[in-house]
């Protein structure tokens, strides 16, 4: 009779050890895919307003969208109307992207100038978003 005892103990005891490993079982966690999206500004500062400025948007598939920006100077100076409508143009992109899911990421800025006065003022945005 305590031999019986002891086997039913026994194999009790291994019925919740076997339900106790399966049930702290880790799940197979589904494959994160991150994606990013740049933003390039680019603001002429050549002197009356000669240059060309433009933000460039990289999709994650390589399709390239390109919105016309305003030169930040006029024949008389700088032009701060100029300058804040392209604020507001790359203001609207960066909250349109963040309503899209997308977190910046990463700002770089540079600036080129020559001899003669001429130059551009770039922005790189990095932004992120993972499915």
């Amino acid at each position: 009779m305590k031999n019986k005892t002891y086997f039913f103990a026994g194999a009790a005891l291994a019925v919740l050890v076997s339900f106790s490993l399966f049930s702290f079982k880790l799940a197979n966690k589904p494959a994160v895919k991150t994606k990013f999206l740049q933003i390039t500004a680019i603001e002429s500062v050549v002197p009356g307003g000669l240059g060309r400025s433009r933000m460039i948007t990289i999709s994650p598939q390589g399709a390239m969208e390109e919105v016309k920006l305003e030169n930040f100077f006029s024949l008389v100076g700088i032009n701060f109307e100029n300058v804040r409508s392209n604020d507001r143009n790359i203001s609207a992109k960066i909250e349109e992207l963040y309503a899209e899911g997308w977190e910046l990421e990463n700002v770089n800025t540079g600036v080129y100038s020559s001899a003669e006065s001429t130059g551009i003022f770039i922005t790189r945005y990095l932004f992120k978003k993972t499915e």
